[in-house]
């Protein structure tokens, strides 16, 4: 890969990770530890990212927080090494445990509070909502990668290619109306 490759993966990571709640910072150190053929330091991070070593801190603190980093040591070596999974389903397992734990969950909890306070059917039916929504997001958060990998469809487009056919869909011919 080239620097212009990594640069522009980080770049997507960074703006991924915004959109899931964590901080730009962040998605570059997630980038450069998941892309790492060996697992790099807090100093090898802020070389990478070009962040400060307090940025990169803050960073690992949060990503660890999140569950997307885990420290490794290394025998007769006290420096902290950060690894990720390799498997990107399990990265968007853990995401997806870190929001609901975050995000549905408490929701879901200030709202059924409200509405023992209070009967109002909208309440009740808004309640309903996140509690469906809270224990969909639970039971995905609970599968292993592969079978959060099948049950999103990902297999879908190995099952296409192995039947023979090029995974499209053939267009229809229209038909000439006016013979």
């Amino acid at each position: 890969m080239t620097s212009d490759t990594d640069s522009a993966i980080a770049a997507i990571f960074a703006d991924l990770a915004q959109k899931f709640g964590l901080s730009r910072p962040a998605g570059f150190c997630f980038a450069a530890i998941w892309r790492a053929a060996m697992a790099p330091t807090a100093d090898d991070l802020t070389q990478i990212c070009g962040l400060s070593r307090s940025g990169v801190s803050v960073a690992l603190k949060e990503l660890r927080a999140w569950g997307l980093v885990d420290v490794a040591r290394s025998p007769g070596n006290r420096r902290d090494f950060f690894v990720a999974p390799a498997d990107p389903w399990e990265v968007a397992r853990r995401i997806i445990a870190e929001r609901q734990r975050r995000d549905l969950a408490p929701v879901f909890e200030r709202l059924q509070d409200l509405g023992a306070q209070q009967e109002d059917t909208r309440l009740t039916d808004l309640t309903a909502v996140f509690e469906a929504a809270n224990a969909f997001t639970a039971a995905l958060a609970r599968q292993d990668a592969a079978d959060l990998s099948a049950l999103m469809g990902a297999d879908l487009a190995d099952a296409d290619d192995t039947s023979g056919g090029s995974g499209r869909k053939k267009k229809k011919k229209k038909k000439n109306e006016a013979r």
